[in-house]
């Protein structure tokens, strides 16, 4: 019995599980919760880091309690994107992490773009443009905003790099994770210097080295890991952000695979053997957590969107699924724009939702239900365009996320995108891919893309009874 720990932090929890590679079966699972900082200005939102290092502890130890400790070869960590972490000389936290999901540098990627002389030379340089939700603007935002906080700054780590400095007392990083800093050359997975001292001549001194992603980056502290019941020199791998390990997770290492996960935002992600940049920007164009790259575009506004249009009529999911059902495909020509906290892809940031094309026919709740389901739909099929008219030709949808579970919202994907959609068997997303990353680590051997595939194919599997085939009639209709 071969036995490895992965863990997810993500903006809402921290997840860890246990996976036995041998018999591919997740073994014990855990999850701790993280509270967000009330009462910011609108647009900002922040994490204390103190959240995650707990809920890892606690999630540890209780996965921990329910195996046997020394057969545990190795941990992996995932962890949402973009968070800055700002530590002093001390490495202490000078202040609550600022996240993906934070949009208050508007105007510092407005600066940015400016220094670095437009948009078009920052994609070529870096791979990809300045966003509100990247780290790059945060790290300028500080230094315009919190002088004396940035004066303390020694080290920028993104949330899985602090976990694992947590765990291990070594500064790291990582290309898939760090490409979404807005401060790495894609390409090269490089930090790149023109980027850094757009923002601060020293900042290029605060970045972590770039791991190798089949790396392990230290071992737990020795009194960590005695508090925690791990076996001596337990090693730790390079891990890497959610979006990444969550790759691994669904095996989106091939071409051909397209991986989607719903959550509050909604992400859409796949494979590519070389660097996919969009000269448009609106793709992100990261590298991935295995030595190739990981075109991505995340649209901000999917279950939120759902669970508000339910809550306005008093509707549970299973009502708000019944309501959808009772009206046609293109709810009769009633369509909302989801854009209720605004929208990353496309970005606009300050962007508000519309609902259109109201009739007295089509203005009930149901419609609207329905209506609202197919806007938060097309606002993921505009990233999956963007995708094909760069080059990639999807052959299979990979859902991942708690409404992946529903076959309407299945069948309404594989309507308008008018492609095959899946369910993955297992749910455990990022935090099965952050194990199955760990054990690659372990593995090692002379075929780095062989032995992972390998992996993959023992532990990664579809649930062919959840496939939905796209229905023409609908297609075409949702087409034109």
């Amino acid at each position: 019995m071969s036995l490895f720990i992965g863990i997810d932090s993500g903006t809402q929890s921290t997840k860890t599980i246990v996976l036995d590679t041998t018999t591919g079966q997740v073994v014990a699972t855990a999850r701790a919760s993280h509270r967000m900082i009330p009462g910011l200005p609108p647009g900002h939102a922040e994490q204390d880091p103190k959240e995650w290092t707990a809920a890892l502890d606690m999630t540890l130890e209780a996965v921990i309690a329910k195996v046997e400790p020394q057969r545990i070869q190795g941990i992996g960590v995932g962890g949402q994107q973009h968070g800055f972490v700002a530590l002093d000389e001390g490495a202490e936290v000078i202040r609550p992490a600022k996240l993906w999901c934070d949009t208050s540098t508007v105007e510092e990627c407005t600066l940015l773009t400016q220094e670095l002389g437009g948009t078009a030379w920052i994609i070529r340089e870096l791979g990809l443009p300045f966003l509100p939700g990247y780290t790059a603007p945060k790290i300028l935002w500080l230094k315009r905003h919190e002088p004396a906080n940035f004066k303390r700054l020694r080290q920028v780590l993104l949330p899985h790099d602090y976990l694992n400095y947590y765990l291990t007392g070594h500064y790291s990083a990582e290309a898939g994770d760090a490409s979404g800093t807005a401060l790495l050359n894609v390409r090269q997975r490089t930090w790149s210097t023109d980027a850094a001292n757009a923002i601060d001549r020293n900042l290029i001194e605060f970045l972590p080295q770039i791991s190798h992603p089949q790396t392990t980056i230290g071992v737990v502290r020795p009194q960590l890991a005695q508090r925690l019941g791990l076996p001596p020199a337990t090693p730790v791998s390079t891990g890497g952000g959610d979006n990444m390990m969550s790759a691994i997770g669904t095996g989106t290492i091939r071409e051909g695979i397209v991986s989607l996960s719903l959550g509050t935002s909604g992400t859409v992600y796949a494979y590519s053997e070389r660097p996919l940049i969009d000269p448009n920007g609106e793709i992100a164009a990261f590298c991935d957590s295995t030595g190739a790259w990981l075109p991505l575009c995340c649209t901000m506004n999917v279950t939120r969107v759902i669970d508000h249009f339910a809550s306005l009529f008093g509707f549970d999911k299973q009502q708000f699924e019944e309501a959808v059902r009772a009206v046609p495909a293109g709810a009769q020509g009633l369509r909302l724009l989801p854009y209720l906290d605004g929208e990353r892809t496309p970005n606009l940031p300050q962007a508000t939702g519309m609902l259109s094309g109201m009739t007295h026919r089509n203005l009930t709740p149901q419609h609207m239900a329905r209506a609202a389901l197919e806007g938060v739909a097309r606002g993921l099929q505009y990233g999956l365009k963007r995708f094909q008219k760069l080059g990639l030709t999807p052959t299979e949808i990979r859902l991942t996320g708690g409404s992946a579970r529903s076959a309407l919202w299945r069948q309404t994907l594989a309507d308008l995108f008018g492609i095959p959609v899946i369910k993955i068997a297992a749910d455990e997303g990022a935090a099965l891919g952050a194990a199955i990353h760990a054990a690659w680590m372990v593995e090692k051997g002379n075929e780095p893309r062989g032995s992972l595939s390998r992996l993959i194919e023992r532990i990664v599997h579809v649930d062919e009874s959840t496939r939905c085939i796209p229905d023409p009639d609908t297609h075409a209709l949702y087409q034109s």
